[in-house]
């Protein structure tokens, strides 16, 4: 994999020379390069290959939202003039170079699909046809499939003064056609559009009947080659398939709106429609083409990319559930469970209980909710909702709790980001069931994961939580790494009983005993923990740090990070996407190391640990060390107080990932990443494996 050009990395003379812009990366370029981490997945051979395939689709995915949320929040700073980050580039600077470094990713994406996935599942009897490819059969039923299936649907629209350039929905599949000839009402072709509804599927399957193995066509494809259907009369020079990306963050004066839910649904109509911010086109169309639809869309030349394939790759992705091949996937994983889920609440009365997921299964924490439900002595309910997926059992159990006259108090996140509408939807449901609703705090998106179940038991009230640093969503459960901790800790239970008041009473700031909570002491609360581990070095005795995430960008904790360093605290940081901090640089963050891993489960569990001279801290958290989680959200971060779980949270999400050298990169000074390879007196380790193993 080619790299970024290096940069400088000698810090100048400042008054503050941790502040100096070379010591740090610029966010938006280490985001775009975690998705080549990712796309390395798809090129390896010792991945199965409908997972080398979803690894594919799942960097054009990111990178489709990169564009949407990233990429446009730099065209706002440039477009308002807002500072500079702390790596000091100019936003005009960044999108230049998010368009150099996004057009090798997108190179490197059709490349690997072209040239290395598309042979392997052909050779797998799994066929994804061109249109130059197909036999006189197969494009005699496609273009029958067409006049049937297809043109019935197209609604094309010739351009002229009477009809000017329409709506283009974001990320929708499109085609321009050049025509020529005069159609029946005597007007000269020129161009048209072809939109192709949603409610059309993007790849078909042929009948086994016309080939060997399983064969499939792009709708793309399809349109491309049959659209002189649509003009009958005229003739098609050019038929040239494009995709727009537009900025998807939806802008919502929360202070000036009486009713937020009203308000977002407002926005959601307009939502696909917004600026736009990409411009994805065939690589053969004529310049003059490309030059209007930039016009069109109100892009520059460094906005477009030009596609040797299908503009909307990811859509292959429907391969990996449609074709019933196990043996070109993962081999299944069963997860560990609870001995007795029926008696959970015996169980945690007992004894904390720690989850890995997904090594460990989800479902406990759905007994607890479920039990909760039915359970005669629960009298109260309290949840936080950030993502929950269709269909949730977990909500079906609090909407059946508040049927069964318990106290539901849920806290949703209207505001998570893509899933609005669904969770606008399921606001409505929980409401329609008697299930109080609270929305959050104006300002501050709510991204903690607590859960409160209020029990009497004799002649007391106890309190049992769940606290996670995942969604209560049971899909992500199975694909991401996360940790759950559920305890009738009495002081725990005070904290998070406190923070509902404080969500749902507007309650004046909490006084807590153990949690960390943004926006108030979590970021504080990481400083000092930081500058206490600096102190010990500067003592003389031995620090260290170790912290697991999906990114970092905060620039306190960064130059505390740094400051560390030069103190002498040891420091092991595992980021799997964006950081901003500079490993390595000599007199600053030599004793700094960052590694990312990327496999079979997306990392996701935040944990932070601190050495405090002998008498260890950790910490658990729905937080990265983001300026956005630790200043502008609700947060928790969770201490493991047994002693024997804290020993298993280190070993399996630390020690465990720093051991890896098959699925680990590692940041180097000048913003590169290098694969590591175990060493020739060195065992191969996979963290992700030793876990499904059982370690």
């Amino acid at each position: 994999m080619s790299s970024p050009a290096p940069l400088p990395v000698v810090p100048q003379p400042d008054s503050d020379s941790l502040r100096d812009p070379a010591l740090y990366i610029n966010r938006e370029l280490s985001q775009l390069d975690f998705n080549f981490r990712v796309l390395a997945q798809a090129l390896d051979p010792q991945v199965p290959l409908l997972e080398r395939l979803r690894f594919m689709c799942i960097s054009c995915t990111n990178l489709d939202e990169f564009f949407e949320i990233r990429a446009a929040a730099v065209r706002h700073a440039q477009e308002f003039g807002l500072p500079p980050a702390p790596d000091g580039m100019s936003p005009q600077a960044i999108l230049t170079a998010i368009h150099d470094r996004a057009a090798e990713l997108v190179d490197q994406q059709y490349r690997c699909w072209n040239e290395v996935l598309r042979p392997a599942l052909q050779d797998a009897g799994i066929g994804v046809l061109g249109r130059h490819s197909w036999n006189h059969r197969q494009k005699r039923w496609l273009r029958a499939y067409f006049r049937n299936e297809i043109m019935p649907v197209l609604s094309p629209l010739g351009l002229d003064p009477v009809h000017p350039f329409p709506k283009i929905l974001n990320k929708s599949l499109n085609i321009v056609v050049v025509l020529k000839g005069v159609d029946a009402f005597g007007r000269s072709g020129h161009l048209a559009i072809v939109r192709a509804p949603r409610s059309l599927p993007r790849i078909i399957e042929l009948p086994e009947s016309l080939g060997e193995g399983r064969n499939f066509v792009f709708l793309s494809s399809m349109l491309s080659a049959f659209v002189d259907e649509l003009f009958p009369g005229m003739e098609v020079e050019g038929a040239y398939q494009f995709r727009v990306t537009r900025n998807s963050e939806l802008v919502v004066d929360e202070e000036e709106v009486e009713n937020l839910a009203l308000a977002l649904r407002d926005e959601l109509v307009d939502r696909g429609y917004r600026p736009a911010v990409r411009l994805e086109i065939a690589q053969d169309t004529p310049r003059d083409i490309v030059r209007t639809l930039l016009q069109n869309f109100g892009l520059t030349e460094n906005a477009v990319y030009y596609i040797d394939g299908p503009v909307n790759l990811n859509r292959v992705i429907q391969l990996y559930d449609v074709v019933p091949r196990p043996d070109l996937k993962y081999p299944p994983m069963t997860p560990r469970t609870l001995r007795d889920p029926d008696g959970i609440f015996d169980i945690v009365a007992r004894q904390d209980v720690l989850l890995h997921h997904p090594f460990d299964a989800f479902t406990a924490v759905l007994d607890v909710i479920k039990q909760a439900a039915t359970d005669p002595n629960v009298l109260a309910i309290k949840q936080t909702l950030y993502r929950t997926g269709k269909d949730s059992l977990i909500v079906e159990a609090l909407i059946q709790a508040a049927r069964n006259g318990k106290d539901v108090t849920v806290v949703v996140e209207l505001r998570a980001r893509f899933d609005e509408e669904a969770n606008l939807g399921l606001a409505d449901r929980l409401q329609e069931a008697g299930v109080q609703v609270v929305y959050g705090v104006v300002g501050f998106k709510t991204h903690a994961k607590m859960l409160l179940i209020v029990r009497r038991e004799g002649r007391k009230l106890r309190r049992y939580v769940h606290l996670g640093t995942g969604n209560y969503h049971s899909g992500t459960a199975r694909a991401y790494t996360d940790i759950s901790l559920i305890t009738a800790d009495a002081d725990i239970g005070n904290d998070v009983h406190l923070l509902f008041q404080q969500l749902s009473g507007l309650a004046s700031k909490a006084k807590l005993k153990h949690l960390l909570q943004s926006p108030f002491t979590l970021h504080t609360g990481v400083l000092k923990r930081i500058e206490r581990e600096k102190a010990i070095a500067e003592s003389g005795r031995p620090a260290r740090i170790i912290a697991k995430m999906n990114a970092l960008n905060e620039p306190q904790v960064v130059r505390a990070l740094y400051a560390a360093s030069q103190a002498g605290v040891q420091i092991d940081l595992i980021v799997r996407g964006a950081c901003t901090l500079r490993p390595g640089v000599p007199g600053v963050s030599d004793n700094i190391r960052v590694r990312s891993i990327v496999g079979r489960f997306l990392e996701h569990s935040r944990v932070y640990w601190f050495g405090n001279a002998g008498a260890p801290e950790l910490y658990c958290a729905s937080a990265d060390w983001l300026e956005r989680n630790l200043l502008r959200r609700v947060e928790t971060a969770f201490p493991i107080l047994d002693p024997a779980l804290a020993r298993r949270v280190y070993r399996e999400v630390l020690q465990n990932y720093l051991d890896d050298n098959l699925n680990a990169w590692e940041l180097q000074a000048d913003g590169r990443y290098v694969k590591l390879a175990p060493a020739h007196d060195e065992a191969p380790h996979s963290a992700q494996m030793g876990l499904m193993q059982g370690l």
